[in-house]
């Protein structure tokens, strides 16, 4: 079988859709399939056996690069011995399967803030454009990373079910371990106390775009569910409105702007809790990284991830209010039960798994 995989930046580690492209391509090429990558930036850490196509496109203006990336795969693609597959991570018209990684780019628009994030600019028309285009194509199969965003697909393009395929994203269960965990808390832990007053357990925020990940509840819930809690918030975006609230809450004090990190299986190792109020995520790696390293989730249905959830048993699915979630850093015995839960989720979707339901499509879609 002949696979062409599309994604605009061919580098792991720079975010999610990245990095779910580059664990693909690896488990692909482990299993000596015929795999081309087309892309228009490559980091050169894949295998050698995997083939790139490099497409020149312009970078200076985002609709612009959006669009030419799109035109420029179509082309590579079509000058190429055929492909009996075209998988596409990125956005652009003509594949076999379109991978929605962020789910409905429409949705995450309506719910990142009360006037979006500018639906109508340059760059969201062009990504809107394409995606609607793909998802009226019959000819398209739609790969959903949970079934929250297969039904947002579904209802908001009329998308039949049967173009719709869910299959959950994969985690790094070797990297995000619990058994390194007393390694990484004594490397991070003299770090933080000497810039914080760490004296009480610890909740972990990790995610950039504050607002739509809801930033602001968790501060409510810490200031309503905890007298002793600390939050850390690990994360790209601009903090003042934040830190303000957590002033007239009283509880600035417990609440530390860590900046963007490299290190996040650090932080899960020197936390008790993560807690993620998303307003829309079709599926939150951040979670399910924590979910594999042992430490307990508290996050919203509006997050893909809560499907894998056991209430109250492998994690915590709440609504806007998370002062119950901060509660139960009063008794880490129990959160460390749902750590132990997580965990063992998260077993049962490694990368590896993920490629084997991968590859099933493939079969399914080519037959």
């Amino acid at each position: 079988m002949r696979i062409a995989l599309s994604i605009e930046r061919f580098e792991p580690g720079l975010g999610g859709v990245e990095s779910a492209a580059h664990h693909l391509a690896c488990e692909l090429a482990l299993r000596g399939c015929d795999l081309t990558v087309f892309c228009r930036a490559d980091s050169g850490a894949a295998p050698p056996s995997i083939r790139r196509v490099h497409c020149a496109v312009p970078t200076f203006w985002q609709p612009l690069r959006v669009a030419w990336f799109s035109h420029a795969t179509r082309r590579a693609v079509a000058s190429s011995p055929p492909f009996d597959i075209v998988h596409a991570f990125s956005r652009t018209r003509r594949q076999h399967i379109y991978r929605a990684g962020g789910g409905s780019h429409a949705a995450y628009l309506e719910r990142s803030g009360p006037a979006g994030l500018g639906r109508w600019s340059p760059r969201h028309r062009a990504i809107l454009g394409i995606e609607e285009a793909v998802f009226r194509d019959p000819a398209q199969i739609i790969q959903c990373n949970s079934k929250l965003a297969a039904r947002e697909i579904a209802t908001r393009y009329d998308v039949p079910a049967e173009r719709l395929v869910t299959i959950y994203n994969g985690v790094d269960t070797v990297r995000f371990d619990p058994g390194n965990r007393e390694a990484l808390r004594q490397k991070l832990m003299p770090e933080l106390t000497s810039r914080y007053a760490l004296r009480g357990p610890i909740a972990l925020f990790v995610g950039s775009g504050f607002e739509r990940k809801g930033l602001t509840s968790a501060i409510d819930g810490l200031a309503a569910g905890s007298a002793r809690a600390h939050l850390l918030v690990a994360g790209r975006g601009a903090t003042a409105s934040y830190a303000a609230r957590a002033e007239r809450l009283g509880v600035a004090d417990r609440v530390h702007f860590l900046g963007q990190r490299g290190d996040v299986e650090a932080l899960h190792a020197v936390s008790d809790l993560m807690v993620l109020p998303t307003r829309y995520d079709s599926f939150a790696n951040a979670c399910f990284e924590a979910m594999a390293s042992g430490l307990p989730v508290a996050t919203t249905a509006s997050n893909g991830v809560a499907e894998l959830l056991d209430h109250g048993r492998s994690g915590l699915v709440c609504d806007s209010d998370f002062a119950p979630a901060f509660s139960r850093l009063d008794d880490l015995d129990g959160l460390r039960e749902l750590g132990a839960a997580a965990r063992v989720t998260a077993l049962a979707h490694t990368w590896s798994q993920h490629a084997d339901e991968v590859i099933a499509l493939y079969e399914r879609f080519s037959r």
